[in-house]
C-alpha cells in the first residue's frame, strides 16, 4: 500500500474520532454535570469499574480525578466479588464503564453496590443495554462507528469514553475552584508541578553575584564590573540600593560600535531608566511571560523586593532554559 493511501487512513481515523466527540458534546453535557454533582457532594471516594479496554480507561480516569484532589480508585469487575469490595464505604459513588452495557461481571455487581447505597453512574456504549436501566445517571458513550479500517477495534468508543472522563474532571475543577497552586501541591515531584511551584527567588542570580553600578560611573567601570560578574547586565542603583536603571551587554556593544570614549561616557547616558522588574516572590511562569510575551523580548530581568524598588538580584532567561524548567 502506498504512502498516500496510508496517510489518508491516518487522517480518516482522527477525523472519525473527532466527529464522534463533537456529536457527543451536547448529548452528554447535562449528564456530565449530574455525575460531577454526585462526586463533588460526596466527601469520600469514587470507584471506577470496568473490564478489558474499558478497565484501562477507568484506570486513567481514576488517576486523573486523583490528580485534581478527588479520591478515586479502580475496581476490576471480575475481582470485585473476590474480596475487593472491601474498598467501599457506604455511599461511595461508582462509575461503571462498558461499551456493550451487558458485561456479566458488572451486572452481578449491581445488587451488591445498591446494598452499599452507591450512586451508580454509567458510561455506556449501548443505550438499550441491561445496565442502562440500573444506573442513576447514564452518559451516552455510543458511537456511529469505530475509526479503524474494519470498524471493529475499540478506537472511537475508547476515545469518547476517555473524553467523557475529562469532561467530568473539567466540571469538578470548576465546581471546586481548582487552581494552579492546587495542582502544584498535588504534583510536587512532577515537572509541571515543580514549574508551577517555583518562584523567581529560586532561580535568580543573587545581588552579590550581579554587577552593580551608579548612574555617574563611566563605561570603563561598567565593563570591569560586568567582566568580574558576567551575568549579561549591570544594575544601576542609587545610594539606598534602589533600582533606577539597567545596562545590558547590548548597550555596551552599541556604545563601543559608535566609538564612544569609555572613560567619558557615563552610565546615565547608556542605561535604560526605570526598567521592567519583577518581584522576588513572583511565580517563575509570570517572569517568563513578562520576558517573552512582548514585541521585543528581553533576556535579563531585574528582581526587586516587596517594596518594588530595592534590588534583590537578576533573573536570566538563560538560567531558566538551561535547567529545562520550561
Amino acid at each position: 500500500m502506498n504512502k498516500t493511501k496510508l496517510k489518508s487512513i491516518a487522517s480518516e481515523v482522527l477525523k472519525q474520532e473527532g466527529q464522534e466527540l463533537l456529536a457527543a458534546a451536547d448529548r452528554i453535557a447535562e449528564s456530565v454535570v449530574k455525575s460531577s454533582d454526585i462526586i463533588s457532594n460526596h466527601s469520600g471516594k469514587v470507584v471506577l469499574c470496568g473490564m478489558g479496554k474499558s478497565g484501562l480507561i477507568a484506570q486513567k480516569i481514576a488517576a486523573t480525578l486523583c490528580s485534581i484532589g478527588n479520591k478515586a480508585v479502580f475496581l476490576h469487575a471480575a475481582e470485585a466479588v473476590h474480596g475487593d469490595l472491601g474498598i467501599y464505604a457506604p455511599g461511595d459513588p461508582t462509575i461503571l464503564i462498558s461499551k456493550s452495557g451487558a458485561t456479566e461481571e458488572m451486572l452481578r455487581l449491581i445488587p451488591i453496590l445498591k446494598e452499599f447505597n452507591s450512586p451508580l453512574i454509567g458510561i455506556l456504549g449501548n443505550m438499550k443495554s441491561p445496565l442502562v436501566r440500573q444506573m442513576d445517571v447514564v452518559l451516552d458513550a455510543s458511537v456511529q462507528k469505530e475509526a479503524d479500517p474494519l470498524g471493529i477495534v475499540p478506537t472511537s468508543s475508547t476515545t469518547l469514553t476517555l473524553a467523557i472522563g475529562d469532561a467530568i474532571t473539567g466540571v469538578l475543577m470548576s465546581q471546586g475552584d481548582f487552581k494552579q497552586d492546587d495542582f502544584a501541591r498535588l504534583h510536587p515531584a512532577g515537572d509541571l508541578g515543580r514549574r508551577l511551584r517555583l518562584i523567581v527567588e529560586n532561580i535568580m542570580q543573587s545581588i552579590q553575584d550581579v554587577a552593580i553600578v551608579s548612574k555617574n560611573d563611566n563605561l570603563r567601570k561598567v565593563v570591569i564590573e560586568m567582566t568580574e560578574k558576567p551575568q549579561g547586565a549591570a544594575l544601576v542603583v542609587d545610594g539606598e540600593n534602589q533600582l533606577i536603571g539597567i545596562v545590558t551587554e547590548g548597550d555596551l556593544r552599541r556604545a563601543l560600535a559608535d566609538g564612544k570614549d569609555i572613560d567619558k561616557i557615563t552610565v546615565i547616558d547608556l542605561m535604560t531608566p526605570n526598567p521592567i522588574a519583577i518581584n522576588i516572590n513572583s511565580p517563575l511562569k509570570e517572569a517568563i511571560i513578562l520576558m517573552e510575551d512582548r514585541k521585543s523580548q528581553i533576556s535579563v530581568l531585574p528582581v526587586v523586593k516587596n517594596d518594588g524598588k530595592t534590588c534583590a538580584g537578576l533573573l536570566r532567561l538563560h538560567d531558566i532554559y538551561q535547567k529545562n524548567l520550561f
